[in-house]
């Protein structure tokens, strides 16, 4: 791919989007426009076309989301399903339309079902229903899928279709009521550090995650959109899960935390356990994880301290 490439990249002030950004730009792309909502409201086809019109990508990556944690998903599970399907139908009709070179579009572990054999193989994703806190948003990421397939299959259009795992890192989404499980854990350990007070978690702290350092999601998505052109979904993850018990364990070590910890189980745990194969990015377009969650943590704990207004 040319390095002059027009490059849009919706969402692209958001957390992952920053990060992408900086990836294409490391790789020596030289025009990139990274879109947020404060330039168009992707939900509506007029800003969508306007968009479409004036940056004339060759290129798409769709980042652009409505993300949250359990309790988000739990609260707003209509908004999570309508504002991620019609952005997603927006952005990639308008890119058929306008005949970009390449599509990526970029879904969530979520819309795998709540009882997939771990490690979760890409070929699983359509063997049952997702968890049920979860739903919304993740069968909304997993229609944009089947549309990025049907439009390949009917009008030739080059998208792929990648499935990273829980995200986490410096510029995170720090705020309780929208935040995931490291950014919250993180906030809520190191508040209840500056006193004496226990630390509540919502659930057993038995189910299991795998976290992809940001940095290193952005580093696969670049390298997807050199190198892959495929039509079957690419997990991006580490390939190894860590229960949210180990994971408070390790954030209060690095905090230096001291603070009782307590479980909440009146609340739900979400999907039981997630964990991805990663075989097939690893031989697609040769992508492997390489940030340990220690130092992943250590870094945005660090970033985190860093920032007085958070």
């Amino acid at each position: 791919m040319n390095k002059d490439t027009c490059i849009l990249v919706t969402g692209g002030t958001g957390f992952l989007g920053q990060h992408v950004v900086r990836e294409l730009r490391s790789q020596g792309y030289t025009d990139i426009e990274a879109v947020g909502s404060n330039k168009y409201d992707l939900t509506l086809q007029h800003d969508v076309a306007e968009m479409f019109y004036r940056i004339a990508p060759e290129v798409v990556i769709h980042l652009a989301a409505n993300v949250g944690g359990i309790g988000a998903n739990q609260k707003h599970p209509g908004s999570f399903l309508y504002d991620n399907a019609i952005m997603g139908l927006n952005v990639m009709h308008m890119a058929r339309n306008w005949s970009v070179k390449k599509f990526v579009q970029v879904g969530t572990v979520c819309s795998y079902p709540k009882h997939a054999e771990v490690p979760f193989k890409e070929d699983d994703i359509w063997n049952g229903y997702p968890e049920e806190t979860n739903a919304p948003y993740g069968i909304a990421k997993k229609m944009l899928m089947t549309m990025a397939q049907a439009y390949r299959q009917e009008y030739g259009f080059n998208a792929i279709n990648l499935i990273p795992v829980n995200l986490y890192g410096p510029g995170d989404n720090f705020n309780p009521e929208s935040s995931h499980v490291i950014p919250a854990l993180i906030k809520k350990i190191y508040e209840a550090s500056l006193s004496t007070g226990n630390v509540e978690i919502w659930g057993t702290g038995r189910a299991s995650r795998e976290f992809l350092y940001v940095e290193d999601c952005a580093r696969g998505i670049v390298k997807a959109m050199e190198l892959y052109n495929g039509s079957e979904p690419v997990n991006l993850g580490t390939g190894s899960e860590i229960t949210i018990g180990e994971l408070v364990t390790m954030i209060a070590e690095l905090l230096g935390a001291k603070n009782g910890i307590t479980f909440d189980t009146s609340k739900p745990d979400g999907q039981p356990r997630r964990c991805l194969d990663t075989t097939r990015a690893e031989k697609y377009f040769g992508f492997k994880a390489v940030t340990p969650l220690r130092e992943g943590l250590k870094r945005t704990i660090k970033w985190y301290i860093s920032q007085p207004s958070i």
